[in-house]
């Protein structure tokens, strides 16, 4: 028989790669399936780190990456939030950042990520904390700036078409891309969810 080495290495990494997040079949409507061989060894680096996403961008671009928070609310959850585990009620805090990289040749600065988070503030050091309101560090510096010991557990990714963005990041409305949720741990307990949006 006959065997397409091109099909059984996609199929082999699809299968690898899938089996690293654990609630793929839990992952929103919205998020179409994706074909991971069809990926470049970038993009798939991105969907699986479990480092500073800031510091693995600025490896292979060689050059600074800068966080820009678009938004950063607090607000209390409606229903229970079974990956924060946390009742209806808790205040968290909502935030969306985007990552891009200066150009001068370049009126519009590169996109390398948007990220959405929803944080819950009562599981976080008071430094941490600060380092929201103030630092322009990404979520992954200050924790790493912090000292606390975490652990990060992928949920799920996918294919994802952006909508309802904040008004600085309309521009990225309609635009598809590569998505993945994963949550932060310490001590066996969640401190935030976050959902972060590649460009293809």
């Amino acid at each position: 028989m006959k065997i397409n080495l091109n099909e059984h290495s996609g199929n082999f990494v699809n299968t690898r790669m899938k089996a690293l997040f654990v609630a793929q079949d839990a992952k929103p409507k919205e998020i179409k399936e994706i074909n991971f061989a069809r990926l470049t060894p970038f993009q798939r680096g991105l969907l699986v780190t479990d480092g500073t996403v800031t510091r693995f961008i600025e490896a292979y671009t060689l050059a600074p990456i800068e966080v820009v928070l678009l938004q950063q609310t607090k607000q209390k959850l409606s229903t229970e939030h079974t990956w924060l585990q946390l009742p209806a009620g808790e205040e968290v805090i909502s935030r969306q950042v985007i990552l891009q990289t200066d150009t001068r040749d370049d009126p519009f600065p590169i996109i390398h990520a948007y990220a959405d988070s929803l944080i819950v503030p009562q599981r976080l050091p008071q430094s941490l904390l600060n380092g929201l309101e103030s630092d322009k560090q990404g979520l992954g510096g200050l924790l790493r700036c912090s000292g606390l010991e975490t652990r990060r557990e992928l949920l799920w990714c996918g294919m994802k078409t952006l909508i309802d963005l904040p008004s600085a990041a309309e521009h990225l409305e309609g635009e598809t891309f590569i998505s993945r949720a994963y949550r932060v741990f310490a001590d066996e307990v969640p401190l935030m969810l976050i959902d972060e949006k590649f460009p293809l």
